[in-house]
């Protein structure tokens, strides 16, 4: 168990990091901004200044004008607003007709979307986690109309790079357009870089450092805009989402875009040593383990695993009781029963997918974190192994500790 002496080990970057310091104060410092964004009074225009400085920061991550920001209160929203066919383009694109799905998507992405059922389809993933090109092309000349492409910049559970910009020249072709959901990549990749060629790009401000409940859709081209939002009323957000703004978090947000512009360079650099050494501690303790992704460009935080013939849930379990706190696979699909899409899609077997743990770091992570997670590994892995095909495992170690938040 963890202590003053031993304090908790933080390995799930991926689900949501530590609120940088730069971004609390300028959040805390916003909560005492009186005024309403909208307002004309002096009030009113200070708050509408903190917005649109954050506004021009989040956009300068994406290499992309202040007014293609529109703020929302996630990545899920933001899918939820574009994932739709109702898309304005220039006069001579076709209509949108058809979504096509990468198979390893975040459920926001996979649920999150406004086209008919029948309109839908998936893109496989390789062995390795990544789409699978031919087969987009092949998706895309077997089905009519344009279509919309929704990719991950990087998969969420196993790290993976996607080859946006190569996708998004196989959509282009067909008349169509690409939205990528980038929330992993500030921080531990140039985002503008990575995602080169995406028509729409979401961010996500929890998942580097920013506050949660704020996030952004952002247009790379301004020919392109929302003909039906998801939130009607008030001409917020010049009429993309309506509602009053959430000041505070919008200031911190953009207070961790500042911090993720100026150092994921070389925080990035760092977190990949740190990784490597991460993963080698990892199969020091679990040498039968699996890697995943280990043969694809991968996020520099990212670590995902499989362990034969152990229950990632279990283990998770068992490792949180050990002071070390990871993840089975999305946070977003806590207490599933099911394995793993991500990795069904890649082809892993399931016995080995029932074992997979993601592990992630961030801004705030350590060699004291690596450490760390290799005793509480050992530590947790020994522990199972003891009591394997013991009854009630699961419920006693359930019953030392708290469901993890969805």
């Amino acid at each position: 168990m963890a202590s003053a002496a031993n304090p908790r080990i933080y390995l799930d970057y991926n689900a949501t990091a530590p609120l940088l310091p730069q971004a609390r104060a300028a959040a805390l410092a916003a909560l005492d901004c009186l005024g309403n964004p909208s307002s004309i009074h002096a009030e009113g225009r200070a708050a509408r200044a903190i917005v649109e400085d954050a506004r021009r920061l989040v956009g300068a991550m994406v290499s992309a004008p202040a007014r293609s920001v529109v703020f929302t209160s996630g990545g899920t929203e933001a899918a939820n607003l574009v994932l739709t066919p109702a898309i304005r383009r220039d006069g001579s694109a076709p209509p949108l007709t058809r979504l096509i799905l990468g198979a390893g998507e975040h459920p926001c992405m996979l649920r999150g979307h406004r086209f008919p059922p029948q309109a839908i389809s998936l893109a496989p993933l390789d062995a390795e986690g990544r789409l699978n090109l031919e087969a987009l092309a092949a998706l895309i000349a077997g089905g009519e109309g344009a279509p919309m492409l929704a990719l991950q910049g990087a998969n969420n559970e196993t790290g993976v790079v996607q080859p946006v910009g190569e996708a998004a020249a196989v959509i282009h072709a067909a008349g169509g357009v690409l939205v990528c959901d980038a929330v992993q990549l500030p921080g531990r990749a140039n985002v503008a870089e990575a995602t080169a060629g995406a028509d729409f790009i979401i961010l996500s401000a929890h998942k580097f450092g920013g506050p949660k409940g704020v996030g952004a859709l952002i247009a790379t081209r301004p020919e392109l805009a929302l003909e039906t939002p998801l939130l009607r009323g008030g001409g917020q957000e010049r009429g993309a989402r309506a509602g009053t703004e959430n000041v505070a978090a919008i200031a911190g947000f953009g207070a961790a875009a500042h911090w993720a512009l100026s150092e994921t360079a070389q925080e990035s650099v760092r977190l990949a040593t740190l990784r490597d050494r991460l993963t080698e501690a990892a199969l020091g303790v679990a040498p039968e383990a699996k890697l995943f992704g280990a043969g694809a460009p991968r996020l520099a935080n990212t670590v995902a695993l499989g362990v034969p013939g152990v229950d990632a849930a279990m283990l998770v379990i068992a490792l949180d009781l050990a002071g070390a706190a990871v993840s089975s696979g999305s946070a977003c699909s806590s207490g599933k029963v099911a394995p793993s899409h991500v990795l069904a899609a890649m082809g892993v077997a399931p016995e080995l997918a029932a074992g997979a743990i993601r592990l992630s770091l961030g801004w705030a992570s350590g060699e004291a974190d690596i450490d760390g997670f290799a005793s509480a590994f050992a530590v947790a892995l020994a522990g199972l192994r003891r009591r394997h095909g013991t009854a009630g495992v699961t419920q006693s170690l359930v019953a030392q500790t708290r469901p993890a938040d969805a």
